[in-house]
């Protein structure tokens, strides 16, 4: 049960994540994305990478952007969020010796 529940909101996620990937053409020279959105994109990075491979419009890494805040906030995001989820789990394997 809680793995079709996993499998559902992940498909929910990406759907609703849809028009939010970097490389669709959401922002343009004129309109980069700045820090908020390499937050985003850094934190959605390993579904991009997924949907990548069925969509080759999306991309990992949104090429027009603000350039250094962008650039803070994708690897924040990256650094940040996956990083605590490894630590989060080394903690409860701890907890169970």
């Amino acid at each position: 049960m809680k793995k079709a529940l996993l499998l559902l909101l992940v498909a929910a996620l990406t759907l609703a994540a849809n028009g939010c990937f970097p490389g669709t053409s959401v922002y343009s020279p004129r309109e980069p994305a700045g820090f908020f959105s390499g937050l985003w994109h850094g934190w959605i990075a390993p579904v991009s990478l997924i949907v990548g491979f069925f969509r080759p419009d999306v991309r990992i890494y949104e090429m027009n952007n603000t350039g250094w805040w962008y650039d803070l906030g994708f690897y924040i995001a990256v650094i940040g969020g996956f990083g605590g989820v490894a630590l989060s789990r080394k903690r409860k394997k701890k907890d169970r010796s």
